[in-house]
């Protein structure tokens, strides 16, 4: 074989133990063998045996008992043998943990198949793990999910099961939680990640126009579905899409059958829907202001991201995940945490959460590349900027919303006057007023 397997044998008769590593080595294997259980444990980290082969009553710590504390631990599979065993002691040791139960006098052939299998699978769920743990990092799930919580680590687990699934799955959390990156990373680590990852803000579709945006045209436009047909729909602001869009997205959503504007011809598409709000949808569905057979179809399972300051020390780990990523990005010397910069990190309200706390890591690094800075400087700026938006899309919303208000204020209300000062139809002023929440009256107090 390429690359030997590794036992690791546990036997209290010398002689046992002795004729175990003869019969293992000659078969091409790399043997330790000890003659106590107690031993066994203090050389699994050491030696990272493939599969442990164990006697089962001995002096001190029965095999039995060995098996429970490796059960403690990631280990390997163990193998257990005894010339006294029986029925029940095999069913119970099969059902605590072990791999197999084998009886002396054992044959040879059936020891070696049965540790060679196990060996195997050992490699092969070691391997898987390490595969999983490289996607993760590769998809940017750690960027969000990073940390000891135990919350954070369950919903890391759920987020990577349901990567495999073609479910629809419903992200929900607070503004900077890192809704769209554990909706790429679901795409990344799925079989569809070869196909296209198709990013829709549902706030800024109009109802007039939503067939096109959504399914195309019978000539040149595409729309959402086609182009992420195969691959994945991310609906973003889903609270925002408007009931009338909502009504012409549930059968494409429920059949993947749309019908492009201008034709007769249905198209079959196989699209994978995410979909992610920072609002709580139940009262919108009691209110009228959501559609609840929309919501079942987008919720069959449901991703919560947690805010910041309930993560605890995760955001300690946090920054400092970040802190190396910047360090190696601008090319400096990792910087060293004071206590005064953790009591910093751990005494802020982090009301933009992990996108906040990604800029105030920046921020530091970029501080120390010009030969000082702190935390709490860091922070500092922030407050000086928690008016700035985010992301693009908010602050054009944001311009929108000044300018319009400004516009209406000026032209005392007078619509058609304001529309023509800004240059838009009298139409698409009265959707950017709703879209906006701009309140007329209000304006003109």
């Amino acid at each position: 074989m390429p690359d030997q397997y590794r036992v690791l044998i546990v036997d209290d008769d010398a002689e046992m133990r002795q004729s175990l590593a003869v019969l293992l080595d000659r078969s091409g294997w790399d043997v330790d063998a000890v003659g106590t259980a107690q031993t066994a444990l203090s050389r699994l980290d050491g030696t990272a045996p493939d599969v442990v082969l164990s006697d089962v009553r001995m002096p001190g710590m029965s095999g039995l008992e060995l098996l429970a504390e490796m059960a403690k631990r990631p280990s390997p599979p163990l193998v257990l043998i005894s010339a006294h065993g029986d029925i029940p002691m095999a069913v119970d040791a099969i059902q605590t943990g072990a791999y197999s139960f084998l009886e002396k006098p054992f044959e040879p052939r059936r020891l070696l198949t049965v540790l060679k299998h196990a060996a195997e699978q050992h490699r092969l769920s070691d391997m898987t793990k390490r595969m999983r743990e490289q996607l993760v990092s590769l998809s940017g799930l750690d960027r969000v999910l990073l940390g000891s919580d135990l919350r954070v680590a369950q919903l890391k687990a759920e987020a990577i099961d349901l990567a495999l699934s073609d479910a629809a799955v419903l992200i929900t959390g607070e503004t900077g939680t890192g809704k769209e990156l554990v909706a790429r990373a679901l795409h990344r680590l799925g079989p569809r990640r070869d196909k296209e990852f198709v990013a829709l803000n549902c706030a800024s579709l109009a109802p007039d126009r939503v067939e096109e945006q959504m399914f195309g045209t019978a000539d040149t436009l595409l729309g959402s579905f086609r182009k992420a047909d195969g691959g994945t729909l991310f609906l973003d602001e889903v609270a925002a899409c408007p009931n009338a869009v909502q009504i012409k997205l549930l059968r494409a959503l429920e059949t993947g059958v749309i019908q492009p504007v201008g034709t007769d011809q249905e198209v079959q598409t196989d699209v994978r829907i995410v979909a992610a709000t920072n609002e709580d949808l139940s009262p919108m569905v009691e209110a009228g202001a959501f559609r609840a057979d929309f919501l079942y179809r987008l919720n069959t399972f449901e991703l919560r991201l947690p805010r910041l300051i309930d993560r605890g020390e995760d955001i300690v780990m946090l920054y400092e995940h970040f802190v190396d990523q910047f360090c190696e990005t601008y090319e400096i010397s990792p910087i060293e945490m004071t206590a005064e910069d953790a009591a910093a990190l751990l005494a802020h309200s982090w009301p933009g959460n992990v996108r906040e706390l990604r800029h105030v890591a920046e921020r530091r690094v970029l501080a120390a590349r010009r030969g000082g800075g702190s935390v709490a400087e860091a922070l500092r700026t922030d407050d000086l900027v928690d008016d700035v938006p985010a992301t693009l899309r908010e602050a054009v919303a944001r311009f929108e919303k000044t300018l319009i208000s400004q516009a209406i204020s000026n032209h005392g209300g007078r619509m058609d006057a304001v529309a023509e000062a800004l240059g838009i139809g009298r139409r698409t002023l009265n959707e950017k007023i709703v879209k906006l929440g701009l309140e007329k009256s209000k304006l003109l107090d």
